[in-house]
């Protein structure tokens, strides 16, 4: 998800008779100064955030920010009719774009994490104040009437320039400029109110904290290492546990042997922020709903997909109905599976599967059919050693170099800092940082948090990006590294794949930069990625047994992960679907009148397209994505079967997932253009062909029945 360790002296072993499979080493340190000092020979500017450290320095910011903004805007909204050029309104209102994302990832990123609340929770308010003014922002009379007089020169504009104008004009319009004043009024009224209660639920999320308090044997199976980590063992038969943080989460879902645990378990993480969210959800969807409304959509999520490539949520909802349908004989026999598994456990001819219980049972499959236990799995995974091998890679296929250098500021003692350049020109592309093990009032998933976007400055230098991972795995114990899980290990292949679309972009404009494509793609290049956790050579440039690096993940063992995988893919992504059908329904059908419908609705459609949820929860108060990606979880499944399809032009190189040839056109038709042309195009360019939906339907185990 995008917001949502080493430059390696590759060491060359010889691969397919002539490639080199990057070996990875401990980066080396370089100077921040210099890098700078070099971004300067290529007309570019490297610039370090400053961050807020103190509730006042916060207000400030977003004070001088809407003061800067305001001055901004005024000057274009002076600009005589006759004087307008695409210069001093277009470009000029990019700039006051980028000026307003700038502060706001920031301060959106010291919100979830930085370690004083007061800081917290005073950059909450700070994103709601210029939230709620940016939103104002598309309701200047004066800057709209700018924008016209340059629209009726009728300009001939081409490649970037001119999607620029066709996007912004087509914003005004998404804003309801064209409406009468009284209507106009209504729609900026409630999109203030929506930005403000989108705020407030996000914030209540991250916020959300369930410790659980079990005996020893209620943690049967669940495995000792994870016991006596730092905090878990909390007496001398209690063992405390947190429902927010996602591998606790997991760690008990997939190995304790009770039901009732697993149960308690889900039913925590599933009843967290529902006090706070459930009543500002039913407030949020109807004030969505009455904005689509007003502007002309029949429901929000039409309006949320006009501008993505499924283009209208009856398509969307229909795209992720297929998948379930064609996924419903491959699912019923998994479940019966685990329902076998669970008869020869308990002894209960009568045995069910429940949404608590299909991680668990997977997870024993592997174990017995396959003979895969992931727990096992995670010495060969240590943190360290896992990162080496992920900058190793990148660099090497993206042709990139990254130089670990001090961070002037540390939001927190462990964060690290690193440079990202051409390997072969040595031209200084971005920064990003790290964050990577849990603390309390830390985001607690997984993501990549831009800071500064790319953009072409007024001066014509380029301005480089800078961004972070915010993550939460493991901590390293006293007397063992942090050990990674596989699934862990395919997310921060992931997550850095979110990084490199930031950093490589060349976008002129910040619009159309890094990760602001559309919404149901931005997700693909980085499912993409994750292929690379899963291949042999791949793995063994870097995953290695902790105890002893000579030992390698045996490839009969990575053979049987993969089939497990396959085994149980109709169940995991049932699931998926589960909550892109359910962020769909929600914003298809709920309205003023029956808002109260949000809860048994969507618990409804959980338990119908998934396994059923526990009785008396309330998912969606803590299911973020119905914020950031309302009426558009549906992406992760359409940009599942772009990046399947992405994938194989690596795996068809002559060097497949180290294949360099492979990784520059990546760089330069995906990474590189951004949103700057139309999207479809960027695919094409880099597949060399029209999509192909067949990849993906080969990957979830679904034959494909028809010429969809």
């Amino acid at each position: 998800m995008r917001w949502p360790a080493i430059t390696t002296c590759l060491m060359s072993v010889i691969f397919a008779g002539c490639s080199t499979v990057p070996q990875p080493k401990p980066i080396p340190t370089g100077s921040l100064e210099s890098f700078q000092q070099r971004a300067a020979q290529f007309n570019e500017v490297v610039t370090i955030p400053t961050f807020e450290t103190s509730p006042d320095e916060v207000a400030a910011t977003a004070t001088n920010l809407i003061a800067a903004g305001n001055a901004a805007l005024d000057r274009i909204g002076h600009i005589p009719a006759a004087e307008v050029n695409f210069t001093n309104v277009i470009i000029a209102l990019d700039d006051v774009n980028y000026l307003i994302g700038g502060a706001s990832d920031r301060l959106g990123l010291i919100e979830q994490t930085s370690t004083n609340a007061a800081v917290r929770d005073a950059a909450t308010d700070a994103i709601k104040l210029i939230s709620e003014w940016s939103v104002g922002i598309d309701y200047r009379d004066d800057v709209y009437a700018a924008v016209k007089a340059f629209a009726a020169t009728q300009p001939q504009l081409a490649g970037e320039d001119k999607k620029l104008f066709e996007d912004t004009v087509r914003d005004y319009r998404r804003a309801g400029l064209d409406l009468p004043r009284d209507q106009r009024d209504a729609v900026e009224k409630l999109r203030k109110q929506l930005t403000a209660m989108e705020t407030d639920f996000e914030n209540n999320v991250t916020k959300a904290v369930q410790p659980l308090k079990f005996s020893k044997a209620e943690l049967a199976g669940v495995p000792d290492d994870f016991l006596a980590q730092e905090g878990i063992k909390t007496g001398p038969d209690e063992y405390t546990v947190k429902a927010n943080i996602t591998f606790h989460y997991i760690m008990i879902e997939d190995n304790a042997k009770l039901e009732s645990t697993r149960l308690r378990m889900m039913t925590a993480q599933y009843n967290l922020a529902r006090t706070e969210n459930i009543p500002l959800l039913k407030k949020i969807l109807v004030v969505r709903d009455d904005i689509a409304h007003r502007l002309g959509y029949t429901t929000y999520a039409d309006y949320v997909t006009e501008t993505r490539m499924v283009k209208n949520g009856a398509a969307a909802l229909e795209f992720l109905q297929n998948l379930k349908t064609g996924l419903q004989p491959k699912y019923d026999a998994e479940l019966e599976t685990f329902r076998q598994l669970k008869i020869k456990e308990t002894g209960d001819a009568k045995a069910v599967i429940n949404g608590w219980d299909w991680r668990y049972y997977a997870n024993q499959l592997r174990k017995t059919q396959y003979n895969v236990d992931a727990e096992q799995l995670r010495v060969y995974f240590p943190y360290e050693r896992v990162l080496q091998g992920l900058f190793a890679t990148y660099q090497h296929i993206f042709g990139l170099k990254f130089e670990r250098v001090e961070a002037p500021y540390k939001w927190v003692g462990d964060l690290q800092l690193y440079t990202v350049s051409d390997a072969k020109t040595g031209e200084p592309l971005g920064l990003f940082y790290l964050d990577m093990f849990p603390r309390d009032g830390k985001y607690n998933h997984f993501a990549q948090f831009g800071i500064i976007e790319g953009k072409q400055l007024p001066d014509g230098r380029y301005q480089r990006p800078v961004c972070s991972l915010v993550c939460n795995f493991p901590p390293p114990q006293p007397d063992k590294p942090s050990l990674m899980s596989h699934d862990e290990v395919e997310t921060v292949f992931h997550e850095f794949g979110h990084a490199m679309h930031t950093i490589l972009t060349r976008a002129k404009y910040s619009r159309f930069a890094g990760t602001s494509v559309p919404q149901d793609f931005v997700e693909a290049p980085s499912q993409m990625l994750e292929n690379w956790a899963w291949d042999k050579t791949v793995l063994d440039s870097f995953a290695a047994d902790y105890r002893d690096p000579s030992k390698k993940i045996p490839q009969e063992i990575l053979s049987q992960l993969k089939a497990s995988r396959l085994a149980t893919e109709a169940t995991y992504y049932r699931r998926q679907l589960s909550f892109g059908i359910t962020d769909l329904t929600l914003h298809m059908q709920i309205h003023a009148t029956n808002a109260d419908d949000v809860l048994p609705l969507s618990n409804q459609t959980l338990s119908e397209v998934s396994l059923p949820v526990p009785p008396d929860s309330a998912f969606v108060a803590y299911f973020g994505h119905i914020i950031g990606y309302g009426a558009g979880y549906y992406g992760y499944a359409w940009a599942d079967a772009i990046a399947a399809d992405m994938a194989t032009v690596f795996e068809k190189s002559p060097h497949g997932y180290f294949d360099q040839t492979a990784g520059m056109r990546m760089r330069n038709e995906i990474y590189a253009v951004g949103d700057s042309r139309d999207i479809n195009i960027s695919i094409e360019k880099f597949l060399g062909r029209p999509r192909s939906l067949q990849p993906f339907l080969e990957k979830i185990g679904v034959r494909k029945t028809d010429g969809k």
